[in-house]
């Protein structure tokens, strides 16, 4: 490669990767789990020309969920799926132990449960997403609309600064509460503690199930770190 990728080549070599990732693994019956955000939409686009080597897919989000189908690929609800073998998303930051911050988008908790159901978390990001600790990224916690201002104040006694979102409904109908100036030493443990606060649906990180093959695009290319 003789010249360095900006961020959107990077982008799309790692979905490019991902394919490659899954590609061998496809059945007739494979449903997969797809995520949202600009690098998933990448991998979606990708799948396109795949779609008679699957069976569809289980979306995180509508804007996914419409992105598939305009593509051929048939959306099936993850209550009638049970399981899926991956769940191929981004993310806003990742650390080396594979624990992630995610929900830029809004579409944390649909995230979450998706990749709750997943054999396989395949996380695809740009370099710039890989970071020694989480928490420059703000970390989106999606609540209750009742109970906003009771959540605000318990993440404000966790040491968080937060900042409503203003103008932004999840796809459950719910609000966003991004946590600035929040760096993050045990994500395991903080996200088990923000989950615990009455009102909080879920919040972004994503360590207690982090993800399972990282794919990093990097100026010379794309570097694949597993944990198992």
């Amino acid at each position: 490669m003789n010249q360095a990728m900006n961020q959107d080549e990077l982008k799309a070599a790692v979905a490019d990767a991902a394919i490659a990732e899954i590609k061998s693994q496809l059945e007739k019956d494979t449903i997969l789990g797809i995520g949202t955000g600009s690098t998933a939409n990448l991998f979606i686009d990708r799948l396109g020309p795949l779609r008679h080597h699957f069976k569809g897919a289980v979306a995180s989000s509508k804007a996914s969920a419409e992105r598939l189908e305009k593509l051929g690929i048939e959306v099936f609800e993850l209550n009638s799926v049970g399981t899926v073998p991956f769940y191929i998303d981004g993310a806003d930051e990742v650390n080396a132990n594979l624990h992630m911050i995610k929900g830029g988008g809004a579409a944390l908790t649909r995230e979450k449960i998706v990749a709750a159901c997943a054999e396989r978390f395949i996380c695809i990001a740009d370099g710039s997403k890989y970071v020694p600790q989480l928490g420059h990224f703000p970390l989106p916690v999606e609540v209750i609309p009742m109970a906003r201002s009771y959540v605000a104040r318990e993440l404000v006694a966790l040491g968080a600064e937060p900042v409503y979102r203003q103008g932004v409904v999840t796809d459950n109908g719910n609000q966003i509460i991004d946590c600035f100036e929040f760096m993050i030493e045990d994500p395991v443990a903080m996200e088990a503690r923000i989950n615990a606060i009455v009102g909080v649906v879920t919040n972004g990180l994503f360590a207690a199930r982090g993800a399972d093959v990282l794919l990093l695009g990097k100026e010379d290319g794309v570097e694949r770190i597993a944990l198992k």
